[in-house]
Parts: C-alpha cells; structure tokens; sequence
C-alpha cells in the first residue's frame, strides 16, 4: 500500500463492519442452536444467514437492515 494510511473514516467503517459481524453471528448462531434443538426450520434457517450475512455485505446500512430482517424473521413466520 504505498506507504498511505486509512483515512479515519475507513477505521470507523471497519471497525462498524467487524463488530456487526460478531453481533449478527453470534445472534446467528444461537437461532441456529435453537432451530437445530427444536427442530424448527425457520429459526435454523435464519440463524445460518446471520453467519453467512457479514461475509456477503460489506456496506453498513444494508448490513444492518439486512441483519435486522433475518433476526425478526422467526418472530414473523411460524411453521
């Protein structure tokens, strides 16, 4: 990187990005652990997505409306 330094800003964003990510994975996994042990598919569904959800968005907003969707989504649809 040619001796050029990230701006503040892209610390900021990062740093936002690295933290969504473990908050939506591990909120991922626990829907996960629960779906598996209720055998409930919607919840099991969910949670794999909100482990895969900060891989796959790398913008803030969508991350978090995104992130937020598939986290009421078990609430919503009951199978």
């Amino acid at each position: 990187m040619n001796g050029r330094r990230a701006s503040p800003v892209a610390r900021i964003v990062s740093s936002t990005l690295l933290l969504l990510g473990v908050l939506f994975g591990s909120l991922g996994l626990g829907y996960c652990v629960y779906g598996r042990r209720q055998q409930a598919l919607v919840p099991f569904l969910a949670g794999l997505a909100l482990i895969a959800l900060p891989y796959l968005i790398t913008n803030v907003a969508a991350l978090i409306a995104t992130g937020v969707v598939l986290a009421a989504l078990p609430f919503v649809v009951r199978l």
